[in-house]
């Protein structure tokens, strides 16, 4: 992988210049303290809570959800502390060989959600799966039906990607750049928040608009400008620990030129990708139009939902700048895994 680590000591994150404002939840921070309470209470975590707590899932989730009561927040922080333990998880399995054990977790929460039961076997009592199955149910407990399906079809996906991130680190080797982007639309896990947050603005916009092409290619903006912006913020990490998931790794190795060239090079990507997400803004109301699609509900749905992909571009940079110390820990950077990772986790019965 081109560079070395003498090259990101004294790493920086450029400033992406992202056109949108934004707001917090007023009682973010304290979300984020019940959520991580909520993690602790289900055994996700058992050392150094103070550390899991610094990641800052309830800033996040103050930042993307709009105006909401504050139950609507914490439902999301703690989705968003799950998701963080999730990867942890994933990530730890794959350092010690016994990515084996994901199996059955995964199969036992893509159980519960197509049945609602997460099956006999042994993974139903793992935290992790326990945790999911207490979460998942209050986040579908009356969520309109078109927010509710996406969100069932989304999370088998971002569970897939996991798959697909531990072969691209394993015998399969690296991804080509086109396959990652196509990857980590799903391995970021925001979909499944998306969805949430879409429901917790009471928004339900009709499958044939999330279905239309220039919809789709909006999200897909969105999506883009987030995760490669915290591909930058997790390079130190990723490339110390040999985690070749991460489009500045893999442009530095695919086009030979080194981290600080390809940090640039995203940086780029992700300012091309902005414009192209305006330009899609534009193109989707024009599309609206031509479609004779005037019901002023449905526009006002668009329009709003629209907003919170802006908020979700916004809120997730600021968050990784200032409220979230996961990528500035220095065992973080060092690619050494969170003092707060529970080693036997997967395998608890």
């Amino acid at each position: 992988m081109g560079g070395s680590m003498t090259q990101l000591n004294s790493f920086s994150v450029p400033d992406f210049h992202l056109p949108f404002g934004n707001s917090k939840h007023p009682l973010a921070a304290r979300a984020n303290a019940e959520a991580a309470t909520w993690a602790v209470r289900h055994e996700l975590v058992t050392d150094a809570v103070d550390q899991f707590a610094g990641i800052g899932f309830g800033h996040l989730a103050g930042r993307v959800s709009g105006d909401v009561p504050y139950e609507t927040v914490v439902l999301l922080a703690e989705w968003m502390a799950w998701s963080f333990v999730l990867d942890d998880q994933h990530d730890h399995l794959i350092r010690t060989g016994e990515v084996a054990a994901w199996r059955p977790v995964a199969e036992a929460i893509t159980e519960h959600l197509a049945t609602g039961s997460a099956g006999g076997s042994g993974a139903r009592r793992n935290p992790l799966v326990k945790g999911f199955v207490d979460v998942c149910d209050r986040i579908l407990d009356g969520m309109p039906e078109g927010p509710a399906a996406r969100y069932r079809a989304h999370v088998p996906l971002m569970l897939d990607s996991l798959d697909q991130e531990a072969g691209n680190r394993g015998g399969e080797g690296r991804p080509t750049v086109r396959d990652y982007i196509l990857m980590r639309r799903h391995s970021s896990q925001i979909l499944p928040m998306m969805d949430m947050v879409e429901a917790g603005l009471g928004l339900d916009v009709p499958q044939r608009i999330h279905d239309l092409p220039e919809f789709k290619a909006l999200v897909a903006s969105a999506l883009d400008v987030i995760s490669w912006g915290n591909d930058v913020f997790s390079l130190p990490k990723e490339h110390s620990c040999g985690d070749n998931n991460n489009l500045v790794s893999l442009i530095s190795s695919w086009e030979g030129c080194s981290l600080a060239t390809a940090v640039r090079a995203v940086e780029g990507r992700i300012q091309d990708r902005i414009e192209e997400y305006l330009a899609g803004e534009r193109l989707l109301t024009e599309t609206l139009d031509a479609r004779g699609e005037t019901d002023p509900q449905v526009r006002a749905a668009v329009s709003r939902i629209v907003r919170s992909y802006e908020d979700w571009i916004i809120g997730a940079d600021l968050w990784q700048r200032y409220e979230c110390t996961r990528y500035s820990d220095e065992r973080f950077a060092a690619g050494l895994e969170s003092a707060y990772t529970r080693p036997g986790l997967v395998s608890v019965a």
